[in-house]
């Protein structure tokens, strides 16, 4: 079993590297899904004691890519591979919502020696069992998927498709919404063997209320929470 967390503030990664977690993927405005983190932030991960891999994702919204945004995906993962980190997460469609094969092909040449995730791209297509097929082909390690809904646990039956589906040629990891308290369901009714979370909670930045200030409040990687997730996932590996 392995926990990937995503964070997006150093203060994050190493939050989920004292509590555990096996990978980090590295983000910024983790509010947004997910986007390409600084370089700053991409240098300072660099030294860490697990595997890094960095999302690619140049601004929030739709998966269409134009060419000017694909060359700055090429110069980030360029900027990723220069630094020594472990991979990268990548995804990008064709407007009729299909992968755009040929440019994540493209993509993937610049990160010849890293490791690759296909990212929830996967659950905005059409056919996510043909595109499986195709992130394959394209040697993709993982896809990350919530089973095509806003949380993993209400997507275990896509994912349980993918994952009969890969017959191990693949790895399925569930991501969104996973917590300690539902690791064991999604995991036993799936089969899979990893999983992807944030750990995170709300903390108190000031006593200020500032109305710029994130909805919900400020969010960060509890260490607690990624303890609690490895737990879950160590209890079900025993069972």
């Amino acid at each position: 079993m392995l926990l990937e967390v995503c964070v997006d503030t150093i203060e994050g990664v190493w939050n989920a590297v004292r509590g555990g977690a096996g990978r980090i993927e590295l983000c910024s405005a983790l509010s947004e899904g997910g986007l390409t983190p600084s370089g700053g932030l991409m240098s300072a991960a660099a030294d860490l004691p697990v595997p890094v891999y960095v999302m690619i994702r140049p601004r929030a919204g739709f998966f269409h890519f134009s060419e000017e945004e694909e060359k700055i995906m090429a110069r980030d993962i360029e900027m990723a591979l220069s630094l020594g980190l472990a991979g990268v997460v990548l995804g990008a469609q064709r407007h009729d919502g299909s992968l755009d094969r040929d440019m994540l092909e493209r993509l993937s040449s610049k990160a010849t020696g890293m490791g690759r995730t296909l990212h929830r791209v996967i659950d905005t297509v059409p056919d996510p069992i043909a595109d499986l097929e195709v992130a394959i082909g394209l040697g993709f390690e993982r896809v990350l998927t919530s089973g095509a809904e806003l949380a993993a646990e209400q997507g275990l039956p896509l994912i349980r498709k993918l994952v009969e589906a890969a017959s191990g040629r693949i790895s399925i990891m569930p991501g969104s919404g996973v917590t300690p308290e539902n690791a064991g369901k999604i995991i036993q009714a799936t089969g899979v063997r990893e999983l992807h979370t944030s750990c995170s909670v709300v903390v108190a930045d000031s006593d200020e209320e500032l109305s710029f200030a994130p909805a919900g409040g400020l969010k960060q990687t509890s260490e607690q929470r990624v303890k609690e997730m490895v737990q879950a996932m160590n209890k079900v590996q025993k069972s």
